[in-house]
């Protein structure tokens, strides 16, 4: 008589911890959270609930530009001008206010329309003309600072109305106002890009661009549109930055596009496109921001705080890179 062996089923439990554990995104946030409690033990003027609300004032401007540019990277595609479109919104503000006599919330609608406009500019010429994006955009980047500086005349604009500081200096419920955009700019560009066929889309074209082209996606349109919210988030930071600061300069938003584009590589997105994510950007943007400030507050110099973030940089590349090799491998 045959004894029939019993082999036991595989577990499944432990594959989906395994999974989670081995997210880019879940390491990146125990890197996080690794260097708070650090930062925490050097300074005890760190982990107070005044300095992470200034860091999320700080921080703002930086996070709302890295969202959009999450999707363009995700698609192969980079964005180098929107320091610039920052500036020159920023400029345009000021001078359409000041100079040109309009009430000052029309004046923030055009600046902000007209930084829009620069984004699709900027998606127009990379689609139509088959311009490089790296190309186009260190193109527009000195163009659009230009601009500024051309319209400014190295003046900058002083004397906004009290209300006017309520976005970049007030609070609501004890938080930052900008903070409560930033959340609800977090939220929805999530959702977009994780729940529905944008954000399918952008990652088919970053995966394979001829081969979404023929499996019939409006390729070219989506491309338009994610240049065009990069210049639209670009111009709302405009906004908020002079509401924050007080006053208008040419000069504003330069090199900002570096810090961008670091908290969305950092956050597990590929400079080569087809895979990231939102959650992912926001933690590299925090991680960048609290490292500064709690390192600034430790009484390290400057130069040794930019050394340290790129070797978490660096760091945290080799472990995205680690990972993607081990999911190739399990796939096979």
């Amino acid at each position: 008589m045959a004894v029939s062996e019993h082999v036991p089923a595989p577990s499944t439990a432990a594959s989906p911890l395994r999974s989670l554990l081995l997210k880019k995104e879940t390491i990146l946030l125990a890197i996080l959270v690794l260097g708070v409690i650090f930062l925490a033990t050097r300074t005890d003027k760190f982990l107070t609930v005044d300095n992470i609300l200034n860091q999320g004032r700080l921080l703002t401007e930086v996070l709302l530009i890295a969202l959009p540019m999450t999707y363009i990277i995700i698609t192969g595609g980079i964005d180098l001008s929107v320091g610039s479109i920052l500036g020159l919104t920023a400029i345009i503000l000021g001078y359409a206010w000041k100079n040109l006599g309009l009430p000052l919330e029309l004046a923030i609608v055009v600046a902000v329309a007209l930084a829009t406009v620069a984004g699709f500019v900027n998606g127009l010429f990379i689609v139509r003309l088959g311009v490089p994006p790296l190309i186009m955009t260190l193109a527009t980047l000195a163009l659009y600072r230009g601009l500024a500086e051309g319209i400014s005349q190295a003046r900058s604009v002083r004397g906004y109305p009290d209300w006017f500081f309520e976005l970049g200096q007030g609070e609501f419920l004890g938080v930052p106002t900008q903070l409560w955009f930033v959340v609800v700019a977090v939220i929805i560009a999530g959702i977009l890009l994780a729940r529905t066929t944008f954000g399918r889309a952008l990652y088919a074209i970053g995966n394979n661009e001829l081969g979404a082209r023929f499996s019939g996606l409006a390729v070219d349109r989506y491309k338009l549109m994610i240049y065009a919210m990069s210049g639209f988030m670009a111009g709302l930071a405009g906004w908020i930055f002079v509401s924050r600061v007080s006053t208008t300069r040419s000069d504003m938003g330069t090199g900002i596009e570096l810090d961008v584009i670091t908290a969305v590589v950092l956050g597990g997105t590929s400079i080569f496109g087809g895979s990231g994510s939102i959650w992912g950007t926001v933690i590299g943007a925090v991680l960048i921001q609290l490292l500064k400030n709690g390192l600034n507050l430790s009484g390290m110099k400057g130069d040794a705080t930019i050394v340290i973030i790129g070797f978490v940089l660096i760091f945290a590349i080799l472990i995205n890179n680690f990972i993607q090799r081990r999911s190739g491998a399990s796939r096979e």
